[in-house]
């Protein structure tokens, strides 16, 4: 029997261990937690989600949305987990974080092809690795020191890096409630979203105490670089005064049943459970210090009072340069039968960083038993998003959600609001193809 060696217990390596186990291989996954953790993790539980609780928009409609549905049809764990334990969010797909993480951990530790071993591997040529007929490193963006000098000195400096942040949580017994309202921008009538809402003179007062507020820096040897899709609300505000009011602060679509009118801005809050008693600051990530969190954040109507269950916090995502350092199959040009998997390829997102793992589990364990199989067409969203990963930039690489920018252009002149539907049409029916020539369907 094939035997591989996964190296980290996140969304990437519970999707590549499940997709390995499906097809017979024996998996021994490693978890360093909890003798060892990062500076993100908090829990014990396999794919603990640090950042946000939302694996974003559904619908063919959204690259994000092609994405879920492809991985459903390749019978990916997290996204039975995330329908397991969803919680209501509009238009998006949340989950209690913490049932979603307990939902991966016993599949997960059930399974018989499955071992989990609780040790963290800190070197490429760890003796548990050796006479493994594959390993992947699914060590996500945080991986040990120790872990990420041994790569380095495998692929060389090529390292690349950018800073990532996380949101605060809050309890809903300190919201005031004579102040927030429930609504969802496109659907009013939700109560998906908690608002709160702000007057001209409030906004602008919030936005002056981002931008003086007390923020943690970058250590003396590091270069600070965002990710532009996940920016520090404080980032955000530093691009003009109504950069926030136009961004995750917009008011469109609401209206405060108090005043029967239409904010000056909103801060939305999405809930983190099944049970809606803890709340995420929806796009505000943050590198303010703790202290300051409290005090700037505390001045949002309606969380004068709050309660933080977590605070925000900042911390560097590492990566490698994918079309430098990894082949066609994502296994390391510099050492056969060591593959990646998940954000350090240079992929950008929860869902982007399990379909990354899903694809190399089902397409290693297909090359273990003397069987190729092609990779989705690049007009799919899963397609898509391993062509980013071995697509040489203009300019220097760097992560990315699944976009529709990532897959070719459309044929053919027709009206901006109906690219999208276009776009999606196009890759259900790519991917539909693909999936029956290559007998893939779950």
């Amino acid at each position: 029997m094939a035997r591989v060696v996964i190296i980290g217990g996140g969304l990437a390596g519970c999707d590549c261990a499940w997709q390995l186990a499906r097809a017979g291989v024996s998996v021994e996954l490693y978890e360093m937690k909890p003798d060892k953790r990062s500076e993100a993790h908090t829990e014990d539980g396999l794919a603990e989600l640090v950042c946000s609780n939302s694996f974003r928009a559904t619908g063919p409609a959204a690259a994000i949305g092609l994405l879920k549905d492809e991985m459903e049809s390749l019978g990916s764990l997290i996204m039975e987990a995330a329908h397991a334990t969803r919680v209501p969010a509009g238009g998006a797909l949340a989950v209690d974080r913490a049932l979603f993480s307990d939902f991966i951990t016993r599949r997960i530790g059930e399974h018989p092809q499955i071992t989990v071993i609780r040790r963290e591997i800190a070197d490429l040529d760890a003796p548990e690795l050796a006479g493994a007929d594959a390993v992947v490193v699914a060590a996500g963006p945080l991986a040990s020191q120790s872990l990420t000098a041994s790569l380095i000195g495998l692929v060389g400096d090529e390292r690349l890096y950018f800073y990532d942040a996380i949101a605060p949580i809050v309890t809903r017994e300190s919201i005031d409630f004579d102040k927030a309202f429930w609504g969802s921008r496109w659907k009013p009538e939700d109560d998906d979203y908690l608002n709160c809402p702000m007057s001209e003179d409030e906004y602008k007062g919030f936005v002056a105490a981002l931008l003086a507020g007390d923020k943690v820096q970058p250590r003396d040897f590091e270069q600070e670089v965002h990710f532009e899709g996940c920016l520090p609300v404080e980032a955000m505000a530093e691009r003009g005064e109504m950069t926030l009011a136009f961004g995750p602060l917009k008011p469109v679509g609401l209206v405060d049943p108090k005043t029967g009118e239409r904010p000056y801005a909103v801060v939305q809050l999405r809930t983190e459970n099944q049970d809606k008693t803890a709340f995420n600051l929806v796009g505000f990530q943050t590198k303010l210090k703790y202290p300051e969190q409290k005090r700037i954040f505390r001045m949002i109507p309606g969380l004068e009072n709050v309660e933080f269950l977590r605070l925000g916090s900042i911390h560097r995502n590492t990566y490698v340069n994918a079309p430098d350092v990894l082949d066609a199959d994502l296994q390391l040009k510099a050492r056969s039968g060591f593959f990646l998997a998940g954000q350090i390829s240079g992929v950008e997102g929860y869902l982007e960083s399990a379909a990354c793992g899903l694809w190399v589990g089902l397409s290693l364990a297909r090359r273990l038993s003397g069987v190729s199989v092609v990779k989705p067409p690049v007009e799919t969203a899963l397609g898509a998003l391993l062509g980013h990963l071995s697509t040489r930039p203009d300019k220097r690489f760097q992560p990315s959600n699944v976009n529709f920018g990532l897959m070719p252009g459309l044929t053919g002149k027709m009206k901006k609001k109906f690219r999208k539907e276009a776009y999606g049409v196009r890759a259900q029916e790519a991917f539909a193809a693909w999936l029956g020539q290559t007998g893939l369907a779950d």
